[in-house]
């Protein structure tokens, strides 16, 4: 028997009798703007599936993976559907708690080459288990306010040709404008730890789980020492990230730059500062540098109750070209299905950003973005250096001696 008819009949006595008019509840659990994507796309699920009401539950981003890290431990309060970012993939994965879609009777594997490549090494835990989908994935981009640098007299290419000249450009803008470079100096190391790695190697381990940071390597001895530049010139506003401050400073255009991935737009466009339209412009990272910026995946709890809806659902979700351009129009949520990405809305220009054709941009960046290994000691190591770099910025330790201190931290925990 063909695997795609062994499929078909796995996936007909599965839904067999819900095909039927049994009424299915769904629990979905989702977070900002995940969940507005799934309001967009129910309308058209439903017309589908009448008998299968979506029960959405949403949550803040932190709440919602605590929520759940706990259910996953517990087995309590488990959704049929669970959604998932990047940042907690990893750990997720190297758990035992979700359905590996290689097996039967979810078969994902022929799905696989349908992505934008490296959302698949992104799902995929150590062992070779394939735990989520990709939804929409955040090709990494350069923000920068057009009326800061032309007041400043900046050509944003300078900016972008070395992190020497953007730091340099931002003293200029700093002089000329008054305005901060960039919301804080972790931004600008956050982004060279994740820019242009080697093949097989993750942004802490690599494929062998040998530990790459420490004193020795430049990679991170470069991060931690531009980023300290960019504190010692004054040039960063010591704004955290989805902060109020954050906010307002993107409204009033005290901060020049900013570092995201490509959904910051819709963010910008639709609620975090929706007067700022036409002054913003993007460009490709700093020293042809292309990373990964967030991304949404779709998994399913084995001890979820409807699992065979829970798939249908997230099939919904990724492989329907229509789903995948309702969530990008919803709200910048950039399609991980390669398919989605040749429809035309990529073509037509972005008026929040003066008309650019930033969508062609992005694409392109995505095309050329490495797949990163996961490892599951990713946030252990994250969490110990983000430490040892608030010493670099704020208390004036020495780099190496912060790279070496976070080497034998994360040795340590991850023994």
């Amino acid at each position: 028997m063909k695997k795609s008819a062994a499929f078909a009949l796995a996936t007909a006595l599965l839904l067999g009798t819900a095909h039927a008019q049994e009424k299915v509840t769904l629990t979905v659990a989702a977070f900002p703007s995940l969940d507005s994507a799934i309001k967009a796309i129910l309308p058209a699920w439903t017309k589908l599936h009448p008998n299968v009401t979506i029960n959405l539950q949403a949550q803040q981003f932190a709440d919602h993976h605590n929520a759940m890290t706990t259910a996953l431990a517990t087995g309590q309060g488990l959704p049929d559907v669970m959604a998932i970012e990047i940042g907690y993939v990893g750990k997720f994965a190297e758990g035992q708690g979700l359905e590996n879609l290689n097996s039967a009777p979810y078969n994902a594997a022929q799905y696989k080459k349908l992505f934008t490549p490296f959302t698949i090494a992104q799902a995929t835990s150590a062992d070779g288990r394939f735990i989520a989908m990709p939804t929409d994935i955040g090709p990494g981009t350069f923000f920068y306010r057009k009326d800061v640098l032309d007041k400043a007299g900046v050509n944003p290419l300078t900016m972008q040709s070395s992190w020497e000249n953007y730091i340099a450009s931002g003293k200029k803008i700093k002089q000329k404008t008054g305005a901060y470079l960039v919301n804080t100096a972790a931004s600008v190391y956050n982004l060279v730890i994740r820019t242009n790695l080697k093949s097989g190697e993750g942004i802490y381990f690599d494929k062998q789980n040998t530990l790459l940071v420490g004193p020795d390597n430049a990679r991170f001895v470069r991060a931690m020492t531009l980023a300290k530049q960019v504190r010692d010139a004054g040039l960063d506003a010591k704004i955290g990230e989805w902060s109020n401050e954050w906010y307002d400073a993107f409204k009033k255009g005290t901060v020049a730059t900013q570092f995201s991935g490509a959904w910051l737009q819709g963010a910008l466009q639709n609620w975090m500062a929706p007067d700022t339209k036409g002054l913003w412009r993007v460009q490709n990272l700093p020293e042809k540098g292309f990373a990964s910026w967030g991304g949404s995946f779709y998994a399913v709890p084995s001890k979820a109750k409807n699992k065979q809806w829970a798939w249908e659902f997230i099939k919904f979700m990724t492989l329907n070209q229509g789903s995948q351009i309702t969530a990008f129009k919803d709200n910048g949520a950039f399609p991980a299905l390669i398919a989605a990405q040749k429809d035309k809305a990529f073509s037509e220009p972005v008026e929040f950003l003066g008309g650019q054709k930033a969508r062609v941009l992005w694409r392109d960046a995505a095309a050329k973005t490495q797949p990163i290994d996961v490892n599951k000691y990713d946030s252990i190591a994250d969490q110990i250096l983000q430490t040892e770099l608030t010493n670099v910025l704020e208390q004036g330790k020495d780099v190496k001696q912060a790279l070496a201190d976070a080497r034998a931290q994360i040795a340590r925990r991850a023994r």
